[in-house]
């Protein structure tokens, strides 16, 4: 089973909810089907870390930055792939 990975925003949602809720952290990690402990792990890094808690600008950029350049690798491969069956004559 593999470990989810959670952006930035939506883990700073989750615990300002947690925060601004008159439920239990089981309640609002149920919600958005996290493990409570995970909740309560963030929660911690925010209080110790502050708005850098889940990652800085400049590691979202790099990310975002990253995620285009692989989407224009993958479009180019879809023309080569395209191409070639063209050229072999496969539909």
């Amino acid at each position: 089973m593999g470990q989810s990975t959670y952006s930035p925003e939506f883990k700073l949602q989750v615990v300002l909810e947690a925060l601004q809720s008159d439920g239990t952290d089981a309640e609002v990690a149920r919600a958005y089907d996290i493990h409570p402990v995970t909740l309560s792990g963030w929660k911690t890094k925010l209080k110790e870390n502050g708005s850098k808690a889940f990652g800085s600008g400049d590691e979202l950029k790099e990310k975002k930055d990253k995620i285009a350049n692989l989407e224009r690798m993958l479009g180019r491969k879809e023309v080569e792939i395209a191409m070639l069956k063209n050229f072999l004559g496969e539909s």
